[in-house]
């Protein structure tokens, strides 16, 4: 074995993951795992090109942010719903989280998330699908939730981590792909690129 390639497959604590995401749940999902996680924002615009597929959307999107920014392994993710093949993105403002809540409310959803990963100067990606379904909700459920706040920075308008667990009747597939972040995507990555996650061993005082 190679020098490299031992130093691949150190314990994941011995390096860090670069985030190319201000999202707090990406970041969340990562440290719960025991990453050491940096956080670099790419701040790319995220523009949908006419015709444009939501996975090829959300591919496109998370390859550019982590190729972006610097960082021996980087990390780029982008999440966006999609109902009756309309892309259903973050909030303008109140009005509009409340049209897509109203849009969403009694009907199931797909979540879709891609992640790319760019280490030793390549880029892998992968993407999930996950089907949400809301409960039946009236207007004035919709607009309290909104009022809270926690939708407007959430691709669909709502939280699942959050007060909009109240929206849901049920989730078919990956939850935490729903948050933003697949973690076993993740994991499949850096497995691909040499870094073999192995969990941290507390020793007792």
């Amino acid at each position: 074995m190679t020098l490299d390639s031992q130093l691949l497959t150190h314990n994941s604590l011995t390096r860090v993951l670069t985030l190319a995401s201000t999202s707090p749940r990406r970041k969340q999902l990562l440290e719960m795992l025991g990453f050491e996680v940096l956080v670099r924002p790419s701040h790319i615009p995220e523009e949908h090109q006419p015709g444009e597929a939501p996975l090829a959307y959300t591919e496109r999107l998370a390859r550019a942010k982590a190729e972006h920014v610097p960082g021996d392994f980087v990390i780029g993710a982008d999440t966006t719903v999609v109902l009756d093949g309309r892309l259903l993105e973050k909030p303008a403002d109140r009005a509009d989280a409340v049209r897509m809540l109203t849009l969403l409310q009694g009907r199931t959803h797909e979540v879709v998330t891609s992640v790319a990963l760019v280490a030793a100067g390549v880029t892998r990606t992968a993407t999930d699908i996950t089907h949400v379904t809301f409960r039946a909700a009236d207007r004035a459920f919709l607009e309290a939730y909104v009022d809270t706040g926690e939708p407007m920075d959430k691709a669909g308008a709502y939280g699942i981590q959050g007060y909009g667990a109240a929206l849901v009747e049920r989730v078919e597939g990956d939850f935490f792909s729903v948050m933003g972040l697949p973690v076993r995507l993740v994991l499949g990555l850096l497995a691909e690129a040499g870094w073999t996650y192995r969990f941290q061993v507390r020793s007792e005082e």
